[in-house]
């Protein structure tokens, strides 16, 4: 984790394309082959960081009390991950921001991001299957490599979808991370929209 750390600090602080893998492993005390053992490019350093957020709001998902609907656990969810001060710290926010607006601009850092938002999509259908109630879907066939109904996988990618966007949404402007235009509020009101829509459809 600290070479992920020690990319993003240098992507921030002097932008992506100023960083060489050189640099990412100095500033992380490695040499530069131990840093190729470890990453194919650049980019890939800062895949730990995505991964962790994407870890971060499945496991508020699962951790939800389960006594709530699924909307509700998502919202709680939604609350826990993305309230900054809660999870992760406000300064910390600013770092997202910045490295989440890279990926947008970056096609290979967008591959990155891409590639952990649909590992993302996986991991929570996992958790919605546990939870029950997805298409048969239950605790006994919900593990890693099990074939999944296709209900509970739109299930998963629609309410990674939300929460994807509305970090995307955030990190595009200069709103800050708490009140109506952060990134939490956001997400509540995208997967409001998506209540919205399954009630009156």
């Amino acid at each position: 984790m600290e070479i992920a750390r020690a990319a993003a600090r240098l992507f921030v602080t002097q932008g992506l394309r100023a960083t060489r893998a050189e640099d990412i492993a100095q500033a992380a005390g490695i040499a530069p082959r131990t840093f190729y053992r470890y990453f194919a490019t650049k980019e890939e350093a800062v895949a730990p960081l995505y991964i962790m957020g994407a870890q971060r709001w499945a496991e508020a998902v699962r951790e939800a009390p389960p006594e709530l609907p699924l909307p509700e656990a998502l919202e709680h969810a939604v609350r826990h991950t993305l309230t900054p001060g809660t999870a992760v710290s406000a300064a910390s926010w600013e770092w997202v921001r910045t490295l989440v607006r890279l990926a947008m601009t970056s096609p290979a850092l967008r591959k990155v991001w891409g590639e952990v938002c649909l590992a993302s999509e996986a991991s929570l259908a996992v958790v919605l299957g546990e939870r029950g109630g997805w298409g048969g879907v239950g605790d006994d066939n919900v593990a890693e490599g099990s074939v999944m109904s296709p209900e509970l996988r739109y299930a998963a990618a629609v309410a990674d979808a939300a929460v994807r966007v509305a970090v995307e949404t955030w990190a595009s402007g200069e709103a800050p991370a708490t009140g109506p235009e952060g990134p939490a509020a956001l997400a509540l009101r995208n997967l409001e929209a998506v209540r919205r829509f399954w009630s009156e459809g």
